[in-house]
């Protein structure tokens, strides 16, 4: 399997780096052969060739069977023409694969729940969530849109639309994501208001057809708002459009209290998988031997899981991220009363050693 590793900006080297030692090691477990070629990506990539997304890292991705990023960007990067800011090269590198489906887990792990910041009644029916989102379609990509002088005042607009292949394609993606969980799945609209959303719902009720072993629900935006702080528990897959998923997705990072800890992918039809964590590139602690590596490495189990399939695999990372928390190992992030702090490498080497 080839994988190509975009190390990034800031902390993103030091947490690839224990990323990679995790997927090395569960090679040797497992009996698989992981091939890991880097590229530059983001700031880096604009130090060394004057551009955030160079020809030769799209080759690379595009030649890989998945492909694994740290972060990008920084205060160093700020000034320059924001055409070709470091963000520019994640925006590049996702429309340059096709990726149209963002998964975002939000787990809650038992040993971090003090630092959820839900009521502990809610926080112990638990908080294990899987929001499916849109990521190319939308109101953030219809036309027309702009803004103009009417009768004598500014206005802008937008267009929310969705056609029939882009929700087909993202409802299956968060079907399948469903079957390899709790096999329930809501889909999250907006039915009641907007055409664009019952055309939505019904395309998704024909899609479930095809996956007759997941429970599928619906329900409206704000009401979906409200239950995700209300009750996560209820909730296992979600899936919605690029504004309302965007939304989502963001909240129940939030309440987990630890997004540090939080891993992501961004899928495509058939081009490799980009996996990376949600959290940036914390130019302040860059170096500093202080960046938590465990949503880099939770990253790696949902590429195992979703781009190659193998689950064993992803579930033994997980555990061993969970045994390490349990043996009271904290990064600055997560750090609490009675943790014992370790630094990225360390913390990255306790992993391996629960593996």
């Amino acid at each position: 399997m080839k994988i190509c590793v975009m190390p990034g900006d800031g902390i993103g080297p030091e947490i690839m780096e224990q990323g990679v030692k995790v997927l090395n090691v569960i090679g040797e477990k497992f009996g698989h052969k992981f091939e890991t070629t880097e590229a530059l990506i983001g700031g880096a990539a604009i130090d060394a060739t004057g551009g955030p997304l160079p020809e030769e890292t799209i080759k690379a991705c595009k030649e890989s069977d998945a492909v694994l990023l740290g972060a990008v960007g920084g205060p160093k990067w700020d000034t320059i023409d924001p055409a070709i800011r470091p963000e520019r090269g994640l925006l590049g590198i996702r429309k340059e694969l096709s990726l149209f489906a963002n998964l975002r887990p939000a787990a809650l792990f038992s040993e971090l729940k003090e630092a959820c910041y839900l009521r502990a009644d809610i926080v112990e029916r638990g908080l294990d969530v899987m929001v499916v989102r849109e990521l190319t379609g939308g109101i953030y990509f219809g036309e027309p849109r702009g803004t103009k002088t009417e009768n004598g005042e500014r206005m802008g607009y937008n267009t929310m639309v969705y056609y029939e292949h882009e929700v087909k394609r993202i409802a299956k993606v968060a079907f399948e994501a469903a079957m390899k969980r709790d096999k329930r799945l809501c889909s999250v609209d907006k039915a009641n208001v907007l055409d664009v959303s019952r055309v939505w719902r019904e395309i998704v009720i024909e899609v479930s057809k095809d996956y007759p072993e997941v429970e599928l629900s619906h329900m409206y935006v704000d009401n979906a708002a409200m239950q995700l702080v209300r009750d996560p528990s209820q909730f296992d897959v979600i899936v919605t459009g690029n504004l309302f998923g965007d939304i989502l997705s963001d909240a129940a990072a939030a309440i987990t209290g630890s997004i540090g800890m939080l891993p992501s992918a961004s899928l495509g039809a058939s081009n490799p998988g980009l996996y990376e964590p949600i959290h940036g590139s914390a130019p302040d602690i860059a170096g500093e031997n202080k960046a938590n590596p465990l949503a880099t490495i939770l990253s790696i189990a949902m590429m195992l899981r979703y781009s190659f399939n193998m689950a064993e695999e992803a579930d033994c990372i997980e555990a061993a991220v969970e045994k390490t928390l349990s043996e009271g190992l904290r990064t600055g992030d997560i750090m609490d009363e009675g943790g014992k702090l370790v630094g990225c490498t360390e913390m990255g080497e306790a992993v391996i050693k629960n593996l």
